[in-house]
C-alpha cells in the first residue's frame, strides 16, 4: 500500500512539473498582460452559459459509459460515478485518473471488474476515435495548401484508429491465445475475464456504432462551446480550424505529461490555430478559460458524490479489484 501510494504520489508530481513546465514556456513566450487583457473581455454570463452546456455533455457522456456498460447499474449511479471521476481530476494525475475512480464506484454497483474494465476502457477509445474523425472533417474542410497540418491529422488519427480497432476487436483473441498457449503465465483467469469481456463490447457493433456518433456529437458541441468561449475573448479563425485543432488538442493533452492536461492543452491549441491566423495569448486565455470550466465541472461533481451520501473512500478500496 505504502508503495502504491508512493508511485501514485510521483506522477502526480512529474506530471504536475510538466504543466508547470507548460505554463512556464507559455508566460516566457507570450506577454502576460496580452493574456489578462483576454480574460477581461469575457463575460460572466458567457461563460457561465458555457458552463451549463458543458455539464448537460456530460450527461450525455455518462449515459453513453452506462449503454455500454449494458446499463447494468441504476443511471443515477452511473451519473454519480461520472461526476465523481470529473470531481477526481481535480487531484488525480491526468483523465486516466478519473477514469479509474469512475470505474471504481460503478464496481461497487455492479461487482464485475473486467465488464467495468471493458466498458472504461472501449468509452475511452471510442472518444479518441471520434475526436480524431473530427480533425480529419475539419482537415477536410481547410484551404488546400497545410500540408504539415494534413500530416499531423493523418497520422493521429491513424495511431488512435489502430488502438481503438487492437483494443476492442483484435486484443481479447490475442489474449486468448497468449495464455492458452501458456498456461503457467500470471493473471490467467483475470485475462481470460478481460478477453471475454472486451468481446462482448465487439460483438454488438450497433452498440458501438451508436455510442461513437453520440461521442462525435458531444464533442463536437463542446467544440462549438469552446468557440463560444473563446471569440469574445479575440480569437477569430474559421470553424473547420477549430474542428482540426480543438480534438488534436484534446488528444495531446491525454498524454500523461500533465495534470489533466493543464498547460499542454493550451500550448498544443495555440501551435495549432496560430497558422490560421489566431493570437497566441487570446488562444490561451481561451484555453485556461476552459480549463476553469473544466475545474468548476469537477468541484460540483465532488459536491454531488458528498450530497448523496459517498466519498472517495469506496473507490480507493475498488480501484484494485476493478483490474482483478
Amino acid at each position: 500500500m505504502a508503495a502504491r501510494g508512493g508511485r501514485v504520489a510521483r506522477n502526480w508530481l512529474l506530471r504536475a512539473a510538466g504543466s508547470a513546465a507548460a505554463l512556464a514556456l507559455i508566460l516566457w513566450f507570450l506577454p502576460a498582460e496580452a493574456i489578462v487583457a483576454g480574460f477581461s473581455r469575457l463575460s460572466l454570463a458567457v461563460f457561465l452559459s458555457v458552463l451549463a452546456a458543458f455539464l448537460v455533455c456530460h450527461l450525455v457522456t455518462a449515459t453513453k459509459w452506462w449503454l455500454l456498460m449494458g446499463r447494468a447499474i441504476p443511471l443515477a449511479a452511473a451519473l454519480r460515478a461520472h461526476f465523481a471521476g470529473l470531481a477526481a481530476n481535480l487531484c488525480l494525475p491526468g483523465a486516466a485518473g478519473g477514469d479509474a475512480v469512475r470505474a471504481a464506484l460503478a464496481h461497487v454497483s455492479l461487482r464485475d471488474g473486467p465488464r467495468v474494465a471493458a466498458a472504461a476502457v472501449g468509452d475511452r477509445l471510442i472518444d479518441l476515435t471520434a475526436l480524431a474523425a473530427l480533425a480529419l472533417t475539419g482537415l477536410v474542410l481547410l484551404p488546400r495548401g497545410e500540408e504539415a497540418s494534413a500530416a499531423l491529422a493523418l497520422t493521429v488519427a491513424g495511431i488512435v484508429f489502430a488502438a481503438a480497432i487492437a483494443g476492442l476487436f483484435l486484443l481479447p483473441a490475442l489474449a486468448r491465445r497468449i495464455w492458452g498457449r501458456w498456461p503457467g503465465l500470471p493473471a490467467r483467469d483475470l485475462a481470460f475475464r478481460l478477453a471475454d469481456a472486451f468481446a462482448a463490447l465487439g460483438r454488438r457493433p450497433g452498440l458501438l456504432l451508436f455510442a461513437l456518433a453520440l461521442s462525435a456529437a458531444v464533442q463536437a458541441v463542446l467544440i462549438l462551446l469552446s468557440i463560444r468561449l473563446a471569440e469574445p475573448m479575440g480569437v477569430d479563425v474559421a470553424w473547420a480550424a477549430w474542428f482540426f485543432a480543438w480534438p488534436l488538442a484534446k488528444i495531446v493533452a491525454t498524454l500523461p505529461i500533465s495534470l489533466g492536461g493543464l498547460g499542454v492543452r493550451e500550448s498544443s491549441l495555440a501551435a495549432l490555430l496560430v497558422p490560421f491566423g489566431a493570437a497566441a495569448p487570446a488562444v490561451v486565455a481561451a484555453g485556461l478559460a476552459w480549463q476553469g470550466i473544466l475545474y468548476l465541472a469537477g468541484a460540483l461533481g465532488a459536491l454531488i458524490l458528498l450530497a448523496s451520501g459517498g466519498g472517495f473512500g469506496a473507490a480507493r478500496t475498488k480501484v484494485t479489484e476493478v483490474s482483478e
